[in-house]
């Protein structure tokens, strides 16, 4: 009986139709003494079950990776397949030209002030790192820039700071006013060292992660290329990299209004405004808000992704370029993978979809059907 009910968790699994109740159902079943062979510990197993709470594999679209009849025995295996997929080495066909591995970005960012002094904020030690007129910047022992006002300060609204992370980095910034901004690989946001005036205006070229200090008498407002955000205090994600075709404003919490040269719109929490940078137009769609932000979170999450878009991301985070040799334009993956791999092992997990394969040429990785 239980095989029989199995069966049919596995399969609704595969269809994406578990209710939450028989998520863990499936959940207790995994745990128990059938999988005591492949030696998972509990911390493992709880650090996974997250995959398996959001529904997610990776595999090619029209094609699955699961065996539409088969045992429950064999579903079982093939659920264990999946179900660890991101904690056993892959065994791919990946063909490298050096031994040496490349590996994953890490915080690493360049703070100009508005004086033209750089100071890299990579090698600064944890501590204060700049003491202006009536502004403090510290770097935490945790990698956080700090901005606290500490007293009348001296500087005037047009005294820009600019923080950039390269291609491999990542990092965290506190923004004059308590603004919270998490900076994705390859992006750089503009800043005054002193919010003055009726809004608080910054500038992004990539993407960010924004938790923005509540201030009615001064709104927020994040310009990009295409567009501007304005809000009053919410938490919100901005995709602006000019390489890709779309700049997507994503809400997790409050109120975001976004203006573009074809009008304005205003969206709710799981919402996404993408303004097409093709056409000129911009839309509304519904997501999941927490999905968008999982690089924030050290994961990539792919969603029903072409190559080209899956490989882009990884070239920003790697640092790495990209050379493609076949046409990929009607493969999209799904999948859930962590940023802290190298990248032979992220490359390996998309190899199991048979869909693609790689070659990885000192910094230089060949896609190939």
């Amino acid at each position: 009986m239980k095989e029989q009910k199995l069966t049919e968790l596995l399969e609704k699994y595969r269809m994406g139709t578990c209710s939450s109740e028989e998520l863990h159902l499936l959940q207790n079943w995994i745990s128990d003494s059938t999988f005591a062979e492949y030696q998972i510990s509990e911390s493992e197993l709880q650090e996974e079950m997250v995959l398996l709470d959001k529904k997610l594999s990776l595999s090619v679209k029209r094609r699955r990776l699961w065996l539409q009849t088969v045992s429950a025995a064999a579903i079982l295996i093939c659920c264990v397949g999946l179900f660890f997929y991101l904690k056993k080495d892959t065994k791919s066909k990946i063909m490298y030209t050096q031994k040496q591995e490349i590996v994953s970005g890490g915080n690493k960012a360049t703070l100009t002030l508005s004086n033209g002094k750089k100071i890299s904020l990579t090698d600064a030690p944890s501590g204060e790192l700049v003491q202006q007129t009536g502004i403090s910047i510290t770097k935490t022992a945790d990698g956080q820039i700090v901005y606290k006002v500490t007293g009348v300060p001296t500087a005037s609204s047009s005294d820009y700071n600019v923080i950039e992370t390269p291609s491999g980095g990542q990092f965290k910034i506190n923004l004059p006013d308590g603004t919270e901004v998490w900076l994705n690989a390859a992006s750089s946001l503009r800043f005054p060292a002193v919010f003055k005036g009726t809004e608080r205006n910054v500038r992004l070229t990539g993407e960010a992660y924004f938790q923005v200090a509540k201030n009615r008498a001064m709104p927020f407002k994040v310009e990009t290329e295409n567009s501007t955000i304005e809000v009053l205090g919410t938490h919100f994600n901005v995709n602006a990299y000019a390489n890709e075709r779309f700049m997507e404003t994503t809400l997790l919490e409050g109120s975001v209004s976004v203006s573009s040269p074809s009008g304005s719109v205003k969206i709710k929490p799981n919402q996404q405004a993408q303004f097409d940078k093709n056409n000129v137009q911009i839309n509304v769609i519904p997501v999941d808000a927490s999905d968008v932000i999982a690089w924030k979170n050290g994961y990539f999450l792919f969603e029903d992704e072409s190559i080209e878009r899956i490989m882009r991301k990884l070239a920003r985070w790697y640092d790495v370029d990209v050379e493609y040799r076949g046409d990929f334009s009607k493969i999209s993956l799904w999948g859930n993978i962590s940023r802290y791999k190298n990248i032979s092992e992220v490359l390996g997990q998309l190899e199991l979809t048979h869909a693609v394969h790689f070659k990885i040429e000192g910094r230089r990785i060949i896609v190939m059907p």
